[in-house]
């Protein structure tokens, strides 16, 4: 455990500040290098991989990038509209990124699947930052290990259900998942798509773009409480499902996407699911602008966090 100040020490007295690792850990979340020594619930782990991309590369920065955009979120406090302190009722903590060797993938895959278990095991759950879309493959392997088939929340722009591809690949990566039987497909939906998928035998309910701008959050909302009950879900946030508008910096960007704010009410509104871990992935800092999408990104996983410290009673 670390004895540095609580960020809601730091918010308190600034003469503290010197303390603080500046965009170094995610919200200045204390680092952390021993699980089990750890009381933290939830562990933040960075994963700087994006080899298996299919467009423009660059999402290798993206943990990089969250951590420094969440610097603008750390002394609110109490997150508006939350009516609490997420450090009074959640313990999280960094881990900073995975360890791998860069130009052999299969390092990254081994290397991250053991690094999740270890955090589930260690009876925690993991909150992930890409890197591209493809490591949350090893991150589910994990979680299939734990947990059996768990309901993945998938938002993007791409079903990523397709079997072409490489063995390395951020559009087959819920094509191999689903083949695997590390997700329970009923249970299930993909939320902001808008490009082409196989509609006759695609494996999961489909939210597509224009019905979600069409009917709004509460209609996502209704959609994903009656189908994924209170089975054990995994939410996995692909930035580009967001409106290029709200997520520039990323490597496949998609037109008339989802707002930010339709985002966030949907993810504030899983209150009371069953939610066992979540990544934000595809960040590309270097096609961003004012952090626009890197605070996105920070902010959709900030409102995770309250959402589980509300599931667990927060008021």
């Amino acid at each position: 455990m670390s004895d540095k100040p609580t960020r809601k020490a730091l918010i308190a007295d600034a003469d503290s500040a010197i303390y603080t690792t500046m965009g170094m850990t995610y919200m200045d979340f204390p680092p952390v290098s021993d699980l089990n020594a750890s009381d933290a619930e939830v562990i933040v782990s960075g994963v700087p991989f994006d080899l298996a991309t299919s467009g423009r590369s660059g999402a290798r920065f993206g943990p990089q990038g969250v951590r420094q955009a969440s610097n603008q979120l750390i002394w609110e406090g109490a997150r508006w509209p939350w009516p609490f302190a997420l450090d009074d009722h959640l313990s999280v903590a960094d881990s900073g990124n995975l360890f791998f060797k860069h130009g052999e993938p299969q390092t990254l895959v081994e290397n991250l699947e053991a690094h999740i278990s270890n955090i589930l095991e260690a009876g925690k759950s993991a909150l992930t930052f890409g890197g591209d879309h493809f490591i949350t493959l090893p991150v589910l392997r994990a979680y299939a290990k734990k947990h059996g088939p768990v309901a993945v929340i998938h938002f993007d722009a791409h079903t990523d259900t397709y079997s072409g591809g490489t063995k390395y690949d951020h559009g087959t990566l819920f094509h191999h998942a689903v083949t695997e039987g590390l997700i329970d497909t009923e249970r299930s939906l993909q939320i902001g798509i808008r490009t082409t998928y196989d509609y006759d035998n695609h494996p999961f309910e489909v939210l597509d773009a224009a019905w979600v701008n069409k009917y709004g959050p509460e209609a996502v909302l209704e959609k994903i409480h009656s189908r994924v009950g209170d089975h054990k879900a995994y939410v996995s946030f692909d930035i580009d499902g967001l409106d290029p508008a709200f997520a520039p910096g990323t490597g496949t960007p998609v037109a008339a996407g989802i707002s930010i704010d339709c985002a966030l009410k949907v993810i504030r509104g899983m209150q009371g699911l069953n939610l066992v871990g979540m990544d934000v992935v595809e960040v590309a800092p270097a096609y961003d602008h004012a952090e626009i999408t890197a605070l996105a990104g920070a902010t959709l996983a900030l409102e995770y966090l309250y959402v589980l410290a509300a599931n667990k009673g927060a008021e």
